[in-house]
């Protein structure tokens, strides 16, 4: 296949993997809604911190993730989102306006935005079992085409990201009832993710 190929796959498995719901999404959501797009918006580059390492484990360590590598994961990650939902809630019980959001806001989001997808199974999974091979057999052909369906894959998932946190930080301000009541279900969303993974990883363990 050529490297066309593998961009366009990557594109199309980036676009999948961005607008699939879950702990990073609803963060990103939570912090646009409390901070404003403009503070959240660095949050959105999240995937390049954190996938390094995880890309790397998933094909040079281990070909599959381990049922209880996979429950330790969703166990530390429920925990983390927990806490995250917690600050979301304290924002909302606060009121904290975007327009006092502080300017180190956006590299403290990036951080625990990277941090929130490390601590889920879904990349985990996501590169042992479906883009991880694509990789694999894109680079064994060509390096190009690895190249090409890693440049798809992220630019896709950086601009579904960045567009999430514009479209919920513009509706954050569209009135202050609508911006509470989002943030609201965000914390609600957090909290269900994470219970979710806490209740997961108890399970498989």
């Amino acid at each position: 296949m050529s490297a066309f190929t593998y961009l366009a796959q990557g594109l199309a498995l980036g676009f999948a993997a961005a607008i699939q719901p879950g702990p990073f999404q609803a963060y990103l959501i939570s912090r646009s809604l409390s901070d404003g797009w403009r503070q959240t918006l660095l949050a959105a580059l999240a995937p390049l911190v954190s996938d390094g390492p995880i890309v790397a484990l998933v094909l040079l360590v281990i070909s599959q993730v381990p049922p209880w590598f996979e429950g330790i994961l969703s166990l530390a990650g429920g925990l983390f989102v927990l806490y995250l939902a917690w600050e979301a809630y304290r924002s909302w019980r606060a009121d904290v306006s975007p327009d006092t959001a502080t300017s180190a806001g956006g590299t403290r989001s990036l951080w625990r935005a990277a941090l929130t997808n490390a601590l889920s199974p879904g990349p985990y999974l996501f590169w042992s079992l479906v883009t991880g091979p694509i990789l694999l057999q894109g680079w064994r052909e060509r390096p190009l085409n690895g190249l090409g369906f890693l440049a798809g894959f992220y630019a896709a998932m950086i601009g579904v990201n960045a567009l999430i946190i514009v479209l919920f930080g513009a509706a954050g301000r569209a009135g202050e009832r609508v911006r509470r009541a989002m943030l609201g279900a965000s914390v609600i969303a957090l909290a269900g993710f994470g219970a979710y993974q806490v209740w997961r990883g108890v399970t498989v363990l």
